[in-house]
C-alpha cells in the first residue's frame, strides 16, 4: 500500500493506459478503480474490433514509456512464455525517443568521470550518433588521437525505471492474488525476471565487461573484430569504447555496389555465432543488422553488448540432446530432453506433452535437415513448453530469438545458406565433449566430492532437523491413498516384528539356562518342572506358529 501512495500519479497513468485501450475490466478486478478514484465512464470504453489484443497490449506499453517499451522488447524473445500472436506485436515496439541536449551529456560526462570534458576530449561532437530510452552515443576524439563511441545514460532514467519496476512488481503480486490467469502464467516471476534483464542494461560497467569477454573467445577468430573498451572513461552510466565505421549489414545494395560475396559474409556471420552459442555458451543476443558490421579490411565488428545470453554445460548438453532426438525423430528422447531443459510442475499431464511433442516430430519428418530453422524449431519447442506450464531457462528461450534474428539476418543476405549444415559439425563436436573420458572423469569427480560433502554436512544438518522437531517447528502432511489398508497392514508388521523380538529374547534365556545346566551337571528345575524341556517346546511353538503366518501371508 505503500508503494501506491508514493506514486499514485503513476498508478494512475498506468490505470488510465490500461483503460484507454480496451483493459478496464482488469483496473476494476485489481481494485484500482476506487483507490485512485477513476471516473467509472472509462472502464466501460468501447475498444476498435478491428485491434487484436497483441495490438492493443503494444499500445499500452508504447503510452507508458521506455521502462515498459524495454520490457515489452525484452518480452518478445521469450517465445516460451507468450502467445506467438502477441510476441509479433511485441517485436514492432520502437526504442526511440528524443535526443537530450549536448549540455546535458557534457555535464553528465563530466560528474561520473570526475573531471573536465576538455582534458578527457580533444573533441566532442554535439550531437549523437543515436539516442534510444536509456541512453545516446557521441562520438568523441581522445587526446591520444584515437576516436571512440562514448556512450551516456539519460538522466533520472534509473530512477524513472526502478519505480516503474516497483510498481510493476506490485501489480503482479496482486494480479496473482485476484486473477487465475496471472497465477497460471506465473506473472510475479515473469516481472521479477525481465526486471532483472533490464537493470543489468543500466549497468555500462557490465556491458564493458560483456564486450572483452566475447572479445577473448575470438582471439582465433582474425576475421571479426570487436571494439576496444578504454576503462578510464567509463563508469556504470557512460561507456566509452572504440568508434568502428562499415557498412552495417541491412544495406545489401551497398554491400553489393563493393562487390562484397554476401554468401561469404553469411558464412563469417553463422560461424562467429555458433562458436558463442556452442564452444563457449556465452555470446551476443541481439545481432539484428544494426548491431552488425563490415569493416573496411573486411572483418566483422559486432557493437552493442547489452543484451548476452549463457548457456551452461548442463543446458547446453540437454540442447544437444534434443538436437539429436528431432534428427532421429525419437519422441521419448525429446521428451526427456525438453524436460531436463525445464522444471515440469506436478499437475502437468506427460501423455499429453508426449502426444504434443510426437506431433511435432512429425511435422518435422519429411523436411529435408538442411532446410530446418533452428530457430523455429527452438519456437516450436518452447510452444508446447508454454501449454504445458514447463518453466525454461530464460537464457535458453533468448536463444530461440537470437536464432530467428541471425536467420533473418543471413537470410536477407543470402536466402539460399543453410544454417543447419553449418551447424552441424558445432552439434557433433558437442557431443564428443559429451562423451569424452575427460568430460565423463570430471562429471563423476565432481560427484564423487558433491556426495563426500553432502555427508561431511550430514551431522549438522540431522541436529539442524532434531533442533527443529524438538521446537515443534516440522510439520509433514503425508496424503495417501486407501490409508487405513495400509495402516492395518503396518500394524500387522509391527505385531509380527515385536513377536519376533519377544522369540528371541525367550531364546536367549532358554540358552542360558542349558549352558548353566550344562556346567552344573544336572538338569534345570523350577518348582519340581523341567524348565528346559518345557521351554524349548514352548520356543519350537512359538517358531512353528511364526514361519506358519509368514507363508499364509504369501511373503516369505
Amino acid at each position: 500500500m505503500a508503494v501506491r501512495i508514493r506514486h499514485a500519479g503513476r498508478y494512475r497513468s498506468i490505470a488510465m493506459a490500461l483503460m484507454r485501450h480496451g483493459f478496464g475490466y482488469m483496473v476494476e478486478e485489481l481494485g484500482l478503480y476506487h483507490l485512485l478514484s477513476l471516473p467509472r465512464r472509462m472502464i466501460t470504453q468501447e475498444v476498435h474490433e478491428s485491434l487484436t489484443l497483441g495490438e492493443r497490449i503494444r499500445r499500452v506499453l508504447e503510452d507508458l514509456g521506455p521502462t515498459f517499451v524495454k520490457l515489452g522488447q525484452l518480452a518478445s524473445t521469450r517465445s516460451d512464455l507468450l502467445p506467438d500472436s502477441i510476441i509479433q506485436e511485441l517485436v514492432k515496439l520502437q526504442d526511440s525517443v528524443p535526443p537530450f541536449s549536448a549540455e546535458t551529456a557534457r555535464n553528465i560526462l563530466e560528474q561520473e568521470l570526475d573531471q573536465p570534458i576538455d582534458e578527457m576530449f580533444s573533441y566532442f561532437e554535439n550531437a549523437p550518433l543515436a539516442a534510444a530510452s536509456i541512453g545516446q552515443v557521441h562520438r568523441a576524439v581522445l587526446h591520444g588521437g584515437q576516436s571512440v563511441a562514448v556512450k551516456i545514460q539519460r538522466p533520472g532514467v534509473m530512477r524513472t525505471m526502478t519505480r516503474d519496476l516497483e510498481i510493476l512488481q506490485d501489480l503482479s503480486a496482486l494480479a496473482e492474488r485476484k486473477l487465475d490467469w496471472a497465477k497460471q502464467y506465473g506473472l510475479t516471476r515473469m516481472v521479477e525476471e525481465f526486471s532483472r534483464a533490464l537493470l543489468a542494461e543500466l549497468d555500462y560497467g557490465q556491458e564493458g565487461r560483456n564486450a572483452e569477454r566475447i572479445a577473448g573467445q575470438l582471439t582465433e577468430h582474425d576475421q571479426v573484430y570487436i571494439p576496444a573498451i578504454y576503462w578510464d572513461y567509463s563508469s556504470t552510466r557512460v561507456l566509452t569504447m572504440e568508434y568502428v565505421n562499415g557498412i552495417t549489414l541491412n544495406h545489401r545494395e551497398e554491400l553489393l555496389l563493393k562487390g562484397v560475396k554476401l554468401k561469404t559474409l553469411a558464412q563469417q556471420l553463422v560461424e562467429m555465432m555458433l562458436n558463442q552459442i556452442f564452444i563457449h555458451g556465452f555470446f551476443h543476443a541481439d545481432p539484428h543488422p544494426g548491431n552488425v558490421m563490415l569493416l573496411d579490411d573486411g572483418k566483422l565488428a559486432l557493437i552493442d553488448f547489452g543484451m548476452v545470453g549463457r548457456l551452461s554445460e548442463e543446458m547446453k548438453d540437454s540442447l544437444s540432446a534434443l538436437v539429436i532426438a528431432l534428427m532421429r525423430k525419437n519422441t521419448d528422447s525429446m521428451v526427456r530432453a525438453i524436460l531436463r531443459l525445464g522444471v515440469i510442475p506436478e499437475e502437468a499431464d506427460r501423455m499429453a506433452l508426449h502426444d504434443d511433442m510426437d506431433r511435432l516430430r512429425e511435422a518435422y519428418y519429411d523436411i529435408p535437415f538442411k532446410q530446418v530453422s533452428i530457430g523455429k524449431a527452438l519456437n516450436d519447442l518452447f510452444g508446447i513448453a508454454r501449454k504445458h506450464r514447463l518453466v525454461i531457462p530464460p537464457d535458453l528461450a533468448m536463444l530461440s530469438k537470437t536464432m530467428l534474428t541471425l536467420e533473418g539476418v543471413v537470410g536477407n543476405l543470402d536466402p539460399a545458406f543453410s544454417i543447419v549444415q553449418m551447424a552441424e559439425p558445432f552439434g557433433k563436436r558437442l557431443v564428443r565433449q559429451r562423451f569424452s573420458g575427460s568430460r565423463l572423469q570430471r562429471k563423476i569427480l565432481g560427484g564423487v566430492a558433491d556426495l563426500a560433502e553432502s555427508l561431511v554436512e550430514l551431522p549438522a544438518q540431522a541436529r539442524q532437523l532434531s533442533a527443529l522437531v524438538g521446537k515443534g517447528k516440522l510439520k509433514v502432511e503425508v496424503v495417501l491413498p486407501e490409508l487405513k489398508g495400509i495402516e492395518h497392514k503396518l500394524s500387522r508388521v509391527g505385531n509380527r516384528l515385536s513377536f519376533s523380538i519377544v522369540l528371541l529374547a525367550f531364546s536367549i534365556i532358554m540358552a542360558g539356562l542349558i549352558i548353566a545346566s550344562s556346567l552344573r551337571g544336572e538338569p534345570s528345575m523350577l518348582w519340581d518342572f523341567p524348565i528346559v524341556e518345557i521351554g524349548s517346546v514352548i520356543a519350537l511353538l512359538m517358531i512353528l506358529w511364526l514361519l506358519y503366518s509368514i507363508f499364509k501371508s504369501g511373503r516369505f
